[in-house]
């Protein structure tokens, strides 16, 4: 599990932290895992040519400080000082010491040509508004060159608790942050500009609240989660579906909705619209009836929405239902917010950044460059749980809800419900399943320890090794009339003895050999 804190959580930790620290301890430690990072990056650090931009801020001391590691390494560094008279003292006389260089925005060109690294230590996470002129030129000239970027905490241009890019930004190939991710880490379109993002423990994980503003669950937290059927699991106990979709003009919709229920595990599917004769030429298993979704049968979820086209009935009547709901594309349109608002079961909505758009009533843009702003202002207009569809899967929940992965700036990540197909086809098909166990590693799922069975999983006798030549007579066998010590030890007598010496002098002894096992006779 990836998780993210806000700015003024990490700073009020990083004071803590701080206070039982010597002065400068906390940026010593992130110098350090930056200077590491740098110089695996680099492979060889003697001779490489780095270049430092360097902002005003604790950022700036973090680099300074870090160039002047690799500069005592041999590399050949040369900060660019965005301000001078407020550059970081400490760092900036260390790297002096090392052997660094300085040089002004207006000469930053030369020197970011010839690079084989560039440094980002600009901004920090207090960054807001976009880059200053100087700064933006600075980026411009960085996305011209060839060399691989390193940015220190965040790239200069992202801002941390939103995960926006307001402007000009550095796209950094690799990110190196203190303590905690930040939200931007986790949320496109910052995460495009972050890289890959390497986190370097400083020891601020006990200053931190146990509850973060993100959540970002990875593969095996999600594979926990999923429902296990039981022995005795039929398809009822593993939970039936209903779906409310497709049309005479999109009946495909219907179709992929209901594989995505079966393929899912749900134990059955029950189907209500135009296209069931669609349905039940794929799936014939499935519960076909064309008397509304009142009228249906029993369900524990409903899925209502893709395909829907302009029949906004199903979806008034799935609404209506005290079962978990999912309202997925036209079902999005169709729905009336004051419905959603007052239900009292599980509702989740699934828009992309389109839809999501048109329910906000602002452009897609200001959707996709403030993601996370879109998927918690939704939440609380629906008072339901959101899931916003793009390259990174946002989560949000209603605003209240404690415990929920979804609670207030909640997220997920890749890899959350709906990356990569239909999210209508792949919700609350599993209510009432039991729930797979984490089970720790060497453990079977009743809790016993694994075990080989008899002749399995073993090594395979050691090889003697040969015996040492006699001094004097390199290259040399030992005679054949010789007895070989260890053949006598084994008690085979003098000739036991040849034979063992030769066997092992020439490679070829295995060990005593075993027995062949023994098998009782076919009764037939």
């Amino acid at each position: 599990m990836r998780t993210a804190y806000s700015v003024d959580t990490v700073r009020t930790a990083e004071r803590a932290l701080m206070e039982r620290l010597p002065d400068g301890t906390l940026m010593q430690r992130a110098a350090a895992g930056l200077a590491t990072a740098c110089a695996q990056l680099l492979g060889r650090v003697y001779g490489a040519r780095v270049v430092l931009l360097v902002g005003s801020g604790d950022n700036g001391g973090d680099a300074l400080y870090a160039g002047a590691r690799l500069a005592a390494r041999g590399a050949g560094v040369t900060a660019v000082l965005l301000s001078p008279e407020r550059a970081h003292p400490g760092g900036l006389a260390a790297l002096r010491r090392a052997g660094g260089t300085t040089a002004a925005p207006e000469d930053a060109g030369p020197p970011l040509r010839r690079a084989r690294l560039v440094v980002d230590g600009i901004v920090g996470i207090g960054g807001r508004g976009g880059l200053r002129p100087k700064a933006a030129r600075l980026a411009e000239l960085v996305a011209e060159g060839d060399a691989a970027v390193v940015a220190v905490d965040l790239p200069s241009g992202v801002e941390a608790d939103t995960g926006e890019v307001r402007g000009p930004a550095i796209r950094a190939d690799l990110t190196v942050t203190f303590g905690t991710h930040k939200p931007a880490h986790l949320i496109d379109p910052a995460r495009e500009y972050a890289g890959s993002v390497r986190l370097v423990d400083i020891g601020l994980g006990p200053e931190l609240p146990r509850t973060p503003v993100l959540e970002s669950p990875q593969h095996a937290e999600i594979a926990a989660l999923l429902p296990v059927p039981g022995a005795e699991s039929d398809k009822y106990r593993r939970g039936v579906v209903g779906i409310a979709a497709g049309s005479a003009r999109y009946p495909g919709a219907a179709v992929l909705a209901v594989a995505g229920a079966l393929r899912g595990g749900a134990g059955a599917v029950r189907y209500v619209g135009a296209a069931g004769e669609a349905v039940l030429a794929r799936f014939p298993e499935t519960l076909v009836s064309d008397r509304g979704p009142a009228k249906a049968g029993r369900v524990q979820a409903w899925v209502v929405g893709p395909g829907a086209g302009e029949d906004a009935g199903p979806v008034a009547e799935v609404l209506a239902a005290e079962v978990p709901v999912l309202l997925d594309a036209d079902g999005l349109r169709l729905a009336e917010r004051d419905a959603v608002r007052a239900r009292t079961a599980p509702t989740l909505l699934t828009p992309h950044a389109g839809e999501a758009a048109a329910l906000l009533g602002v452009s897609r843009e200001e959707v996709e460059g403030a993601r996370l702003t879109a998927v918690r202002e939704l939440a609380a207009r629906y008072r339901a749980t959101v899931l916003l569809k793009g390259s990174t899967t946002l989560v949000a929940g209603e605003p209240g809800e404690p415990g929920e992965p979804g609670e207030p700036g909640g997220a997920g990540g890749a890899g959350g419900a709906g990356a990569g197909e239909r999210d209508g086809d792949a919700l609350a098909r599993h209510r009432g399943q039991r729930r797979r166990p984490v089970r720790p590693r060497g453990q079977s799922a009743r809790g016993r320890p694994l075990r080989a069975r008899r002749g399995q999983h073993r090594r395979p006798p050691a090889r003697p090794r040969r015996p040492a030549r006699r001094a004097g007579r390199p290259g040399r066998r030992p005679r054949r009339g010789r007895g070989d010590p260890a053949g006598v030890a084994l008690g085979g007598g003098v000739k036991r003895g040849r034979a063992v010496g030769l066997a092992r002098s020439w490679g070829r002894w295995r060990g005593p050999a075993r027995p062949a096992a023994i098998h009782p006779p076919h009764p037939l």
